[in-house]
This record gives C-alpha cells, structure tokens and sequence, in this order.
C-alpha cells in the first residue's frame, strides 16, 4: 500500500504536490458495494406470489421478505442515471452492482431462484458505464458454468449470502463457484444474507426496522468470517474475498480469539468494506487486519449519506484496485 496511513482514507480535499508525487497510478476511485434493482427485477419480484415478492403501493413498491420487515421500495432510488449523478457528485469513478441478498433469492429452490437471477444479471449487465456487477448464484443448486458465463460477461465476480458459510458442513456445497473464482482470479463478496440450510429467523414483530442489520446481519457475518478462515482458506488460499460491513467486526475480536487458542485471522487477500461504519470503527479494524485490507462500500440506497472513507484517496483506490482488479499496489 503506498500510504501506511489510514488517515488518508478518510481526509477529504485535493492531495498534497508531494503526496501527488507518491501517489501510486490513478486507478479508478471505486464504490464496491451498491444494490440497484433494474426494471427486469422489480417486474420478476412483482409476478411472485409470495416472499421474496413486490406489491405495488401508489407509487411505490412494497417488499416482503422472510426475516424482514416490509419496507418501501421507490424505483427512483434504483434509476441508473441518477445514482450515477450521486456517485459523480462523490467522486466515484466506478460502481459495483451487488444482489440484495436479505431478500432471501439465493436461499429459494432452484426454479424459484433461475427467474429471479436472470432478471438480475440481464437487468445490471445493460448498465453500462461507471456500472459493474457482482454476479449472484442459487445456493439450492449452484451453477460454474452459469458463474463462468457471467465472468466472461463482464461481472467482476460473485456475491454469495454470509449464510452460505454458516459452518463447516456446508462450504463443500460453494466449492465448486470458488474454483471458478480462483481459476479466472475474480473475487468473492461475502453479504448478509440466508441459505436454504441458515434461513434467515423473522425478526420479532414489534422490533424496529433496522433489528435484521444489527442482530442478523451483523452474527451471519461476523460466523462467515471465522468460517472462510478456518474452513475456506486452506483450500482457496489465493481467491481474493471481501466481506461486506467490515465482516460484523468480527476482526475485533483477535485478542479473544488467541485467548481461546486461536491464531491470527486476515491476509493479503481479505478485505473488509467499510458500508454503515465511520472512520473510527473502519480505524480500529485496519488496526487489527492492516490498512491495506480497507476499501470502500456504501451500500447505496440502503445507507445513503456521505461516503465516510474518502473513495478518492491513493490507498482507497490501490485497494480497491487489487481486490476487483487483481492488481498489486506499488
């Protein structure tokens, strides 16, 4: 990483002349993590008659999720010309697409799940410029060939629900996508989310809506993150993973972790992204893991506020750059 200061990620104005002349290749500043449902989408969740479905409300859409709370869908907040506009307004030079895995789609059968997926990869692929995606697959019957197609479309690499690493039993059942990520070096985002065999629980009925992301999601991830480590790793060493909402912080907990006799998790090719949390969380993660394994994700429109880790900064972009890109910082 070129700047071994984390500062750098979250100052905000034009670099210094000598920071400039340090600075590594301007690599494109990159949002990793955004959720826009193209029109394919919202019309294949609409046509379902139960969960994960769409109801029309005026205007808006409703959605119902198994372990969510209806919320309030506006296609505004889903049209690619305007998120472009915000993303030009931040700075941000690149977007990458990812399925909105609480819903639950990859967690459906087989044939609840192809119609839903397609809708989502033709709908994203059209996107064109800043957009990327991440592909998505159906944890009920995963699909190489299906992956592989993806990537030479263009997708960045694959997105899969945290619940898809639940433990140990299961991660055979993912293998055969994570060869296919080694074996064309593209990367894998692990996001909240359910699989057919760690649904989601419904969250009690008189919680508040945000319950899901800080009693849910935060656990899915912070388990995802020991799992790939201790079950994933050694089979993977190379695939460049990224975990999303800097893995439920699990990396917080090293020092419990060597208490109980583990040994140091996080390498050269795990990444956290840093959507809802602000510079000291961000701060005290990359103290335990290193600055080089931060990037930058804003969950947009789900968190929509100003990006607390400046995109556009050398060692953001560097980052950024080796985990979609595969390319080494100077």
């Amino acid at each position: 990483m070129a700047d071994s200061s984390l500062a750098i990620l979250h100052r905000a104005g034009p670099l210094t002349t000598a920071e400039a002349a340090c600075a590594p290749p301007m690599r494109p500043t990159t949002d990793i993590h955004q959720h826009l449902w193209p029109e394919e989408l919202l019309a294949a969740l609409s046509r379902r008659a139960g969960a994960p479905r769409l109801v029309r409300q005026g205007g808006v859409w409703e959605l119902s999720a198994r372990g969510e709370p209806a919320c309030v869908v506006d296609p505004a907040d889903h049209d690619p010309v305007r998120r472009a506009d915000h993303a030009a307004a931040d700075g941000i030079e690149r977007i990458v697409i990812a399925p909105s895995c609480p819903v639950g789609i990859e967690a459906l059968s087989e044939g609840e799940a192809a119609p839903l997926l397609d809708a989502y990869h033709t709908g994203v692929a059209r996107l064109g410029t800043p957009f990327r995606a991440w592909a998505a697959a159906s944890l009920a019957d995963p699909d190489p060939q299906l992956l592989g197609a993806c990537l030479s479309d263009g997708f960045v690499g694959l997105c899969l629900p945290a619940g898809a690493f639940a433990g140990p039993g299961q991660t055979w059942v993912v293998a055969p996508l994570l060869e296919v990520l080694t074996a064309r070096s593209a990367p894998l985002l692990i996001h909240p989310g359910p699989a057919p065999w760690d649904a989601a629980p419904d969250a009690p009925l008189a919680a508040p809506g945000w319950w899901p992301a800080l009693t849910t999601y935060v656990h899915q991830m912070h388990q995802a993150w020991f799992v790939v480590d201790r079950f994933v790793r050694p089979d993977f060493p190379e695939l460049r993973i990224c975990f999303a909402m800097l893995g439920g912080l699990a990396p917080l907990h090293a020092d419990r972790l060597r208490s109980r006799g583990g040994g140091v998790v996080g390498d050269r090719v795990t990444f956290v992204e840093t959507s809802s949390y602000g510079p000291g969380v961000t701060a005290a993660v990359a103290a335990v893991i290193g600055d080089e394994a931060i990037v930058f994700g804003s969950d947009r429109p789900v968190v929509d506020a100003v990006p607390a880790v400046i995109p556009g900064a050398p060692a953001a972009r560097d980052n950024a750059a080796r985990l979609i890109d595969g390319e080494v910082g100077q």
